[in-house]
């Protein structure tokens, strides 16, 4: 008798989009023993309205059947409000603005479903993520997609050396019209499915509604920065440095028309505090400190070098230098002042396009006044 050799097994996170489904897809082309499974990552309100997960799942299902791999679902709840959900909330009533995605990734969907799949007997997962994996001088580096409208890599940038070994992302090579172009090619009902946006366990529902569930309403001062009382705000918890909408003030200052925006955050007087206009030098920062440091080959990255930077999400990114570097704390500079910056988001660094990692936003030093401002 012949001994054919085992087909590599990939157990695939399926969230019922497009990306995942194609995903899955692709590694069964590419011969691999693929076996998809739903996570279920909240359950608290899954009956409501705002909620998409039972269509989600029910899209997971349909997608496996076409494939013909098996499916399966597994309920990480209890994991996802101990891990990222709790930390959601503490950081919020502290008057941060997390990024619960970013935690979500690195606790659930590339820990939890890791030692889930390895249970399983799985070589490798794979999720419908736009990102890349290299392994080069025996170091595995997280790439840029190539397709840099939906490159996803700032959401990645804490998975670590033995998660990274362990990871395909299959779509990561390809733009977001060839994967709906395939997923139409071959027949799966969810081609033109649209994408998920926003923090998947409040979905379509207004935030504040959502949060108020969970965090009391604190009342307080809306002030400029130079102390003046102009209006009253709901709970600093409600709002993040930047925001326009929602802020309940109008009128004008000494003739403005210029918009206000949420500049900062006094905690303990529980003040918000606004300035007018889009470019008020209180909105710009040419310094950002950073804890809570995770670099994905282990290894620091070199002070003084010129990197590039994101403080949030769908920033261009931003030439820099880290010029302050221990095993807990960076300071990034900017050449180029960067607006918003945002206590409890993510900084993220790169070299071209290898993402070398990152940290959180630090709000212990955005108090103090920035000298190039």
């Amino acid at each position: 008798m012949i001994n054919l050799p085992k087909k590599q097994r990939v157990v695939i996170g399926m969230s019922g989009g497009v990306d995942s489904s194609v995903a899955a897809y692709l590694l069964k082309q590419q011969g691999f023993d693929v076996i998809g499974v739903f996570m279920k990552n909240w359950e608290d309100d899954d009956t409501e309205e705002y909620c998409s997960s039972r269509q989600d799942f029910l899209d997971a299902v349909s997608v496996a059947d076409v494939l013909d791999i098996p499916m399966d679902v597994v309920n990480f709840s209890v994991a996802y409000k101990e891990r990222v959900f709790s930390n959601f909330l503490s950081e919020y009533q502290a008057g941060r603005t997390p990024n619960p995605d970013v935690l979500c990734n690195a606790e659930i969907k590339f820990k939890a479903f890791l030692d889930h799949a390895l249970k399983l007997d799985a070589d490798y997962i794979a999720t419908g993520h736009y990102a890349q994996v290299r392994k080069f001088a025996n170091v595995f580096q997280l790439l840029k997609a190539e397709d840099g409208t939906k490159d996803q890599s700032y959401f990645l940038y804490r998975l670590n050396q033995a998660q990274l070994a362990k990871t395909l992302f299959p779509v990561g090579h390809l733009y977001k019209r060839e994967v709906r172009k395939i997923a139409e090619e071959i027949k799966l009902a969810n081609f033109s499915k649209k994408d998920s946006t926003g923090i998947c366990f409040i979905g379509e529902r207004p935030f504040r509604e959502f949060l108020n569930r969970y965090l009391p309403q604190q009342p307080g001062e809306i002030q400029t920065s130079d102390g003046k009382v102009i209006g009253q705000h709901i709970g600093l918890m409600y709002y993040t440095i930047g925001q326009r909408q929602g802020l309940g003030i109008g009128g004008t200052r000494e003739g403005s028309e210029e918009p206000w925006f949420v500049s900062n955050k006094d905690m303990r007087r529980n003040v918000l505090i606004v300035v007018q206009g889009h470019d008020h030098p209180e909105l710009l920062r040419s310094t950002v400190q950073a804890i809570d440091l995770t670099w994905i080959s282990d290894q620091l990255p070199h002070c003084n070098w010129v990197y590039a930077a994101k403080t949030r999400y769908r920033q261009t990114d931003a030439p820099c230098a880290i010029t302050a570097l221990s095993s807990d704390h960076c300071q990034v500079d900017f050449p180029q002042q960067q607006w918003a910056v945002t206590p409890g988001q993510s900084i993220v660094i790169y070299e071209s396009k290898v993402c070398l990692g990152g940290g959180i936003i630090d709000d212990t030093h955005l108090n103090a006044v920035d000298a190039s401002s």
